[in-house]
């Protein structure tokens, strides 16, 4: 997180557990080209293993920002897809490229080819009106078939107008169902789950109920009232008046409840804990 996960903080989190992975906040490419790169990259081996987060939409850039992340010491290259900031959108990167699976691609491609460590993206489930299972899969197959082997979701679709940084982590709400389907479609590829996350009984906790598709859920029969049955009246007598008739209470048919549907689970994807 952007301000939070320096080199302070992960040493920090690594006294807590020595079998998380960590990662470092966001680093532009620009900024580990041209920057500090001591001030930037530098880290103490008791924080291992640490990812380098980088941000970037150049290929060419963002495979030397990996390269010199590896010599680094860093033991894996994410790339950040799912930053929805102003800021962040003005450089062309973050959350705005899920628009641009083909370029995620590249870009994938172009760190693989320098570096040994795995390189993972991090994205989100949809950005605006993007947002459907099919936009999904198909930036994810795209990318994966660039080499990318590594996916941590965020369950939540980010809204690149409108809302902060922060709202974008907590008001758009939280759809783990399709995480857990995307790893149900794509078993070969590693799917990370974030989002929601905030204890281990919650990673832990079974997937939820797969979504029905097609007409939706089932409609609950109607319940049929019974119609009062009329007496045939008798033969008029005397002066034109009809017979007296004695009526008495029509009894209501009872109706029949409709029946449940037992859950399914589907396949589970990796889960990680998070507080976002």
């Amino acid at each position: 997180m952007m301000d939070w996960t320096d080199r302070h903080c992960r040493f920090f989190h690594r006294l807590l557990t020595r079998r998380a992975l960590l990662y470092t906040e966001m680093v532009t490419a620009e900024a580990i080209l041209h920057g500090n790169r001591e001030r930037l990259l530098g880290f103490s081996a008791e924080e291992r293993p640490v990812g380098l987060q980088l941000g970037g939409a150049d290929p060419a850039r963002l495979a030397e920002a990996a390269a010199i992340g590896e010599a680094s010491g860093y033991d894996e290259i994410n790339l950040n897809i799912g930053c929805p900031s102003d800021r962040v959108q003005e450089g062309r990167f973050g959350a705005c490229l899920m628009a641009e699976p083909a370029l995620v691609a590249r870009a994938i491609a172009a760190m693989r080819a320098r570096v040994r460590i795995p390189v993972t993206v991090k994205c989100r489930i949809g950005i605006d009106d993007q947002d459907s299972e099919a936009d999904l899969d198909r930036f994810v197959v795209a990318v994966a078939g660039a080499g990318c082997r590594t996916f941590i979701v965020h369950a939540r679709k980010a809204w690149l107008e409108g809302l902060s940084p922060k709202e974008n982590r907590e008001v758009p709400p939280l759809d783990h169902g399709r995480v857990y389907r995307l790893k149900a479609a794509h078993p070969e590829l590693e799917i990370v789950i974030n989002g929601g996350i905030g204890s281990p009984p919650q990673a832990e906790a079974p997937p939820p109920p797969p979504a029905r598709r097609g007409r939706g859920p089932p409609r609950p029969r109607r319940r049929r009232r019974a119609r009062p049955r009329r007496l045939p009246e008798p033969l008029s007598a005397g002066r034109g008046r009809p017979a007296a008739v004695r009526r008495g209470r029509i009894g209501t048919v009872p109706s029949r409840r409709a029946g449940g549907l037992a859950p399914l689970h589907g396949a589970a994807p990796a889960q990680r804990w998070s507080p976002q």
